[in-house]
């Protein structure tokens, strides 16, 4: 089976480069393809955030882990499948954050704290709803608290 997904927009960010860490303040554009009419961010103005889900385009694919690493290949870390982390270095490239709209207009919007860097092709955007958020407590492993320790900061 093949899979082809085009992308629906684009990220603008003072970004370059690939960083691991201090994506809090990070403020993002996020413009539609020409394809694509501002009609299709209509109403998006009445959620708070937005997950957005993008194409890590900057790697390549003699980089894709498929099976278990230490998470930043820090040997302090425990070793653990590429599905127990959020890397970028996944087998089909794709990233999801949670990220604060802080303004529409037209066929833009304004995000803050998407870990994408300029340039960064969109694959879907949707609504965060409180309905799809987990219902029970989250639980997580020790090393991801201190491995974000940072990150957002």
């Amino acid at each position: 089976m093949e899979i082809i997904i085009k992308p629906v927009a684009y990220v603008r960010n003072s970004r370059k480069n690939i960083e691991d860490d201090n994506w809090g303040s990070i403020i993002s554009e996020i413009e539609l393809i020409d394809e694509l009419d501002e009609s299709s961010f209509q109403g998006v103005g009445d959620f708070s955030h937005l997950e957005i889900i993008f194409y890590f385009d900057h790697v390549t694919d003699d980089k894709i882990q498929y099976g278990a690493r230490h998470p930043r290949n820090n040997k302090k870390l425990p070793k653990v499948g590429i599905f127990a982390q959020r890397g970028k270095n996944r087998p089909n490239k794709l990233g999801l954050t949670t990220a604060e709209l802080i303004q529409h207009d037209g066929r833009k919007i304004i995000v803050k704290g998407l870990d994408a860097i300029d340039g960064t092709p969109i694959v879907d955007i949707k609504p965060v709803m409180k309905e799809f958020l987990p219902r029970k407590e989250i639980k997580q492993a020790k090393w991801s608290s201190e491995l974000m320790k940072d990150y957002w900061r």
